[in-house]
């Protein structure tokens, strides 16, 4: 179970770095119904995105670091989740992008569950 997790988490690493590029490349406005999140907010989720990668792949650095890799975690869940009700809250008709968001979020869920009760990373 941990390597499916360390699978997971490397995984969610790449899918959030790649993310970030993509909002500093593109802005708020390539998704209409994102439009209301300010560009100063948008940029800076990217550069929390960057922070999450990082905070996921620590651990394996240092066992000091294992606590880092939850909390990276739950911050992407909050991020797609704010997505969505950013979404919803826009009253776009066509919710392709919260199929997707979700899905994210869902895997999220289930790698802070494993590493909160599976399989806890070593702290300190």
């Amino acid at each position: 179970m941990n390597v499916f997790l360390w699978i997971l988490q490397i995984l969610l690493a790449l899918h959030t770095t790649m993310g970030a590029v993509w909002k500093l490349s593109h802005s708020e406005q390539a998704v209409p119904s994102l439009s209301a999140i300010p560009h100063g907010a948008w940029l800076a989720m990217s550069a929390v995105e960057l922070l999450c990668a990082l905070a996921l792949l620590a651990p394996a650095l240092s066992r000091r670091l294992g606590i880092l890799a939850p909390i990276a975690v739950a911050t992407v869940i909050a991020e797609m989740l704010l997505f969505t009700a950013v979404h919803l809250a826009s009253g776009v008709a066509e919710h392709n992008e919260i199929v997707y968001w979700m899905v994210v979020a869902a895997i999220c869920g289930f790698l802070l569950y494993g590493r909160l009760v599976l399989r806890p990373l070593p702290r300190g």
